[in-house]
C-alpha cells in the first residue's frame, strides 16, 4: 500500500472474510494494523454478515476491533441520494450506499474492501480507494 490510509471501511465481503480468517485479507489487515488505519463497518454490514453459519465468537471480537458507523435518518437519506446520483436503485444496492456513505464521512484518506469494486466504484465516484477482494 503505497499511499497512507487513514480509514479502511468493510463491506460485507470485507468483514466475512476477516471474520473467516482468510489468508489474503489478515495479510492485508496487518499492514492496516501496522499503518495505524482505523476500520469502519457500516451498522448494516453486521445485518448482512449475520448468517447460521458465522463463528458469533470471531464476529464479536472482530466487532470489538472496528468503528461501527450507525445508520441514521440523515445517513440513510445521504445513502439514498448516492444511488440516486450513481443511478442505481433497489435493494440490491441499498446497504452497498450506506457503506459508500459512511465511508465518504471518515477522514481521509479513506479506502473501501470490497468484493463490489464496480458498484462501490459508481456510489463513492472517485472519493474514495477501492480495493477488491
Amino acid at each position: 500500500m503505497s499511499t497512507h490510509l487513514e480509514t479502511v471501511v468493510l463491506d460485507s465481503q470485507g468483514l466475512s472474510a476477516w471474520v473467516a480468517q482468510d489468508r489474503k485479507v489478515l495479510a492485508m489487515f496487518q499492514v492496516f494494523h501496522e499503518t495505524g488505519a482505523d476500520l469502519v463497518v457500516s451498522a448494516n454490514t453486521i445485518v448482512e454478515v449475520s448468517h447460521s453459519r458465522v463463528n458469533l465468537p470471531r464476529l464479536h471480537w472482530a466487532l470489538s476491533r472496528v468503528k461501527v458507523e450507525p445508520v441514521t435518518e440523515q445517513a440513510a437519506k445521504a445513502a439514498a441520494e448516492l444511488l440516486k446520483s450513481a443511478g442505481l436503485h433497489g435493494h440490491k444496492y441499498a446497504i452497498d450506499a450506506t457503506v459508500a456513505e459512511a465511508a465518504l464521512r471518515q477522514p481521509p484518506t479513506v479506502a473501501v474492501l470490497t468484493s463490489d469494486t464496480d458498484d462501490m466504484a459508481k456510489l463513492c465516484d472517485g472519493r474514495v480507494r477501492l480495493i477488491g477482494l
